[in-house]
């Protein structure tokens, strides 16, 4: 069957689908059908990181007539903190986009609705004790690793893959985990030891004195901790189950 046999329909019922065809789509009464509309002007910082699909794309204006108002939004944009949202109609169904600038032209990444983000509430760890010493700890690690530039690394699970599939083309057996993979992976991590361990190394390779970055032994748990880890799991696979359900890769900016 070619892609011109293929048409459009919608469940209704069970067993029962309504065939809707390209022409009725293209004149349904809705503004975003066949512009952007934007909705409002909101401070950048206002958006929650969470709404973000993952998906960017660049937007080109049509032709002369669109060229102004292209130019003039772009360039209050970019005398402005806000950003844009607006609508528009995308793959069957009206997105919700936020419009920024990047060199001179719009970008627009995909928000998600409302309905569509999920309450962090029930996965937030409950009666956990943190001291200030330790958060001071958590701080030097963010200073020690705070750069401006992020364009350096790179998606090394995929060169992993390409390594594998190549293998596997050419007749051969794909290479084995590394000693020191073998010796991390499945190993519980002192997470505080790590911390300092962290902070120590990035003042070694500043010429710091590190002398002062301790590891502290983790206090043993008691029965009532360890009864609380059924829990722990059980949200665990729930996060991990929301990022495979939410999660998309970047296209475009």
């Amino acid at each position: 069957m070619s892609a011109g046999e293929i048409g459009k329909g919608f469940e209704v019922s069970k067993d029962t689908l309504v065939a809707v065809t390209d022409e009725e789509l293209e004149r349904m009464p809705l503004p975003t059908a066949k512009a952007i509309e934007i909705v409002a002007f909101v401070p950048a910082a206002s958006i929650d990181p969470v709404r973000l699909s993952g998906d960017s794309y660049f937007l080109q204006y049509d032709g002369p007539v669109a060229a102004k108002p292209y130019a003039l939004i772009a360039r209050a944009l970019v005398r402005n903190t806000k950003v844009a949202v607006a609508k528009l109609a995308w793959h069957g169904r009206e997105r919700l986009v936020l419009l920024r600038v990047r060199d001179g032209a719009l970008v627009a990444h995909v928000l998600k609705w409302d309905d569509e983000v999920r309450d962090p509430s029930e996965l937030a760890p409950k009666d956990i004790t943190v001291t200030d010493s330790e958060i001071d700890e958590a701080l030097q690690l963010v200073d020690s690793m705070t750069t401006d530039d992020i364009s350096g690394y790179q998606d090394e699970y995929r060169k992993a893959l390409e390594v594998v599939i190549e293998a596997k083309a050419e007749g051969r057996q794909p290479p084995k985990p590394t000693e020191e993979a073998e010796e991390t992976g499945g190993q519980v991590v002192d997470l505080m030891a790590a911390l300092q361990e962290s902070v120590r190394k990035a003042q070694a390779a500043r010429g710091e004195d590190a002398a002062d970055a301790e590891v502290h032994e983790m206090p043993k748990k008691t029965t009532r901790k360890t009864a609380g880890k059924a829990p722990a799991k059980k949200t665990a696979k729930k996060t991990a189950a929301a990022a495979k359900k939410t999660g998309r890769g970047q296209r475009g900016a």
